[in-house]
C-alpha cells in the first residue's frame, strides 16, 4: 500500500473508526471533567490535538533514532512520558501567555494532559503497529481530532442538558456516562469503513 494513502487511511480511521476515546476508552478522566463547558472543551481539545500530533512525531524520532540504535527500547515508557511532560509544559506556558482566561478555566486539567493516557497510548500504538514517520504523525493528529470531536460533542450535549429534565438518579456523572456510551455506539457505526 502506498505510504501516503496509508497515512490518510490511518488519519481518518483514528478520527472515526478507531477513535482513541470512544473505542479504546483512553483519556476519559479529562473528557468527563472538562466537558461541562464548550469554551473549556474547545481549549483543552485544541491543546490535546497539538500535543498528541507533536508528541507522536517527537516520540517516533526518539524511539527510532535514539532508543533503537542504543538498544534501549525497554525504556520507551519512561522516555515517552518525559517527552510528553516537557511538551505539555511548553504548551502550558504558551496558553498562559496567550489567554489567561482559558488558562484559568482549564485549571489543573492543563498540566494533567501530561498523564492523559490517550496521549501515551498514541505513542505506544504507533510503536506496536510499526507505523512510519508520516503514519505516526497522521495517527497522532487524527487521534487528537477524534478526541476533540468527542469532547466538543459531549460539551454541546451537556450544555443542552442543563435545560432538560433529567431523572434524579441520572443527574451528573450518570447521564454523562450514558451519553458517552451512546456516542461510542454511534462511532461504532463507522466500523468496517476504514480500519488500521
Amino acid at each position: 500500500m502506498d505510504t501516503g494513502f496509508a497515512a490518510v487511511a490511518i488519519f481518518f480511521a483514528a478520527i472515526f473508526t478507531n477513535n482513541i476515546l470512544l473505542t479504546n476508552y483512553l483519556g476519559m478522566c479529562s473528557f468527563l471533567s472538562v466537558s461541562r463547558e464548550i469554551k473549556t472543551s474547545l481549549g483543552l481539545g485544541a491543546a490535546v490535538i497539538f500535543v498528541m500530533a507533536s508528541t507522536s512525531f517527537l516520540n517516533y524520532i526518539v524511539y527510532h533514532f535514539v532508543l533503537i540504535p542504543l538498544g534501549l527500547e525497554a525504556l520507551r515508557f519512561i522516555v515517552f512520558i518525559i517527552v510528553i511532560a516537557a511538551f505539555v509544559q511548553l504548551v502550558e506556558m504558551v496558553i498562559e501567555r496567550v489567554s489567561e482566561t482559558l488558562y484559568a478555566a482549564l485549571g489543573i486539567f492543563l498540566p494533567l494532559i501530561t498523564v492523559n493516557c490517550a496521549i501515551l497510548g498514541v505513542s505506544l500504538f504507533m510503536v506496536i503497529r510499526e507505523y512510519g514517520m508520516l503514519q505516526s504523525f497522521m495517527y497522532g493528529l487524527g487521534s487528537g481530532i477524534g478526541w476533540f470531536l468527542a469532547i466538543m460533542a459531549m460539551a454541546g450535549i451537556r450544555q443542552r442538558l442543563k435545560k432538560a429534565q433529567v431523572p434524579k438518579g441520572l443527574e451528573g456523572a450518570g447521564i454523562t456516562l450514558v451519553i458517552t456510551g451512546m456516542m461510542a455506539l454511534a462511532f461504532m457505526g463507522f466500523s468496517g469503513m476504514i480500519s488500521v
